[in-house]
């Protein structure tokens, strides 16, 4: 199988730089890189450049571990390269984009389905009090 080079890549199969996320870790244990590469190749496959890693399982202290590199993140934005949905979500978490409208979408979703528990538990509570 010929191996083919960033520069043929982009000409012959017209990609393009994406960053994404590239799955590592074992069974049960999901762990990402942060990877720029190009969107003709395997999710796993041969990147360009790692950027940064996320962690997305809580540790003990309840916090998901991401680490990037703003720099190289901006380097390759300035040149073009496209985000997709879930690295946009999370940069977006992290304060560097402005939040991705399903993030907030879900926030506003995830808020009043809790409201909506608490006035039936509240409701639940003071009808078996009035029954006795």
């Amino acid at each position: 199988m010929v191996q083919l080079g960033h520069c043929l890549l982009k000409k012959y199969y017209n990609a393009h730089t994406v960053i994404r996320f590239a799955m590592g870790g074992c069974a049960n244990r999901p762990y990402f890189r942060i990877v720029a590469a190009q969107n003709k190749r395997a999710r796993d496959g041969k990147h360009l450049e790692q950027i940064g890693c996320y962690d997305p399982l809580p540790n003990d202290h309840n916090e998901r571990i991401v680490g990037v590199n703003f720099e190289r993140l901006k380097y390759w934005i300035a040149n073009g390269a496209h985000l997709t949905k879930p690295v946009e979500k999370l940069l977006g978490l992290s304060g560097f984009l402005p939040l991705h409208p399903m993030t907030i979408t879900n926030a506003e979703r995830v808020r009043k389905a809790q409201a909506q528990q608490a006035e039936r538990a509240a409701q639940e509570e003071a009808s078996p009090a009035r029954n006795e």
